[in-house]
């Protein structure tokens, strides 16, 4: 007989500090392990009441094999690593923590922005190279004159548009869901329209929306098409929405001017992603997310929400319906 525990499926934290205070004070024990794949998970985690998950895949298969489990809680907001319908489906809640480092990831987005709109890191490396001319970085737009669109307005695009609103930018935004951003005067600046006025609109197109099956590569070589020529992309939320050839493709014909990108298909980003052979890109390694205080957050939130599926107790940030 497996006594009943919370398990850490897997986490790549240097430490489990703040989950070990968590559930040490609240009596539960807990297991870490560094679970991979479907059998990883059904081999360790027998007993499991609540799990805190990063990475590790919860499928039909797991959850079949796992009855005890109630409830999986992610690090992080996404959960595409997780079959909701499945979870649903064998009774597990799933949740999330979607509000650990919000300004983090608006700041983050906003810093790519300003780095690829100023040619910052081409700067940097023409002054590296020798070369003293700002003239290599000609044309340079003024930010008051450009429209930012934003694709998916909930936390984080919403502190984004607040963030390049207060620069001086026009902002047009898409959502399946608007109602929060009518009624909240606050946002009166933004420009409600449709996601494809939105993508052909604007000087600087920012992601901000989930990874759901029909959104999977939702920025095509369409998509990228419709944009304006020299308009610029960012995306800090899932690396699965875009095809990055095409993105590759868009930057070296010079029909997109720039990218910022903190998450791609792939990660680590592989040795021959074409994005790495593109021009005119900012590529940073899933870290917009971070910060010390972050982390700790994250951390803390996942441990005590999986405290609260252990005893049973109403969750605080519930994806699926149970």
């Amino acid at each position: 007989m497996v006594d009943a525990m919370i398990v850490i499926t897997d986490c790549n934290h240097v430490n489990i500090d703040e989950e070990k205070s968590v559930f040490e004070t609240a009596g539960i024990p807990y297991r870490l392990f560094q679970c991979k794949t479907e059998d990883d998970l059904i081999a360790n985690c027998k007993g499991a009441v609540a799990a805190c998950n990063q990475r590790a895949p919860f499928t039909e298969k797991v959850f079949a094999a796992l009855p005890s489990l109630k409830m999986v809680v992610r690090y992080g907001d996404g959960v595409d690593n997780i079959d909701l319908d499945a979870a649903t489906r064998h009774g597990v809640q799933i949740c999330n923590v979607p509000d650990y480092g919000t300004s983090e990831v608006a700041n983050h987005a906003l810093a790519l922005m300003l780095a690829i709109t100023r040619k910052i890191c081409q700067a940097n490396d023409q002054v590296r190279a020798g070369r003293w001319n700002y003239a290599e970085m000609i044309p340079i737009q003024h930010l008051v004159n450009m429209t930012v669109g934003v694709i998916g307005l909930g936390r984080i695009g919403l502190a984004f548009a607040r963030r390049v609103h207060a620069l001086g930018c026009r902002v047009i935004g898409f959502d399946i869901f608007t109602d929060h951003v009518k009624g909240d005067p606050e946002c009166s600046f933004i420009e409600l329209t449709s996601e494809e006025d939105v993508i052909e609109r604007a000087d600087v197109l920012s992601l901000h929306c989930s990874l759901n099956a029909q959104d999977a590569r939702m920025m095509n070589a369409e998509s990228f098409a419709r944009m304006k020529r020299g308009a610029m992309f960012v995306n800090v939320t899932r690396g699965g929405l875009v095809e990055e050839a095409a993105l590759a493709d868009a930057l070296k014909s010079g029909h997109l001017a720039g990218a910022g990108v903190d998450v791609t298909s792939k990660e680590p980003l592989p040795m021959d992603s074409p994005l790495r052979s593109a021009p005119n890109i900012v590529i940073t390694p899933h870290m917009a997310w971070y910060s010390v205080q972050a982390e700790s957050n994250l951390k803390t939130r996942c441990a005590e929400e999986a405290v609260r599926g252990f005893r049973g107790e109403k969750p605080r940030c519930p994806v699926n319906k149970l």
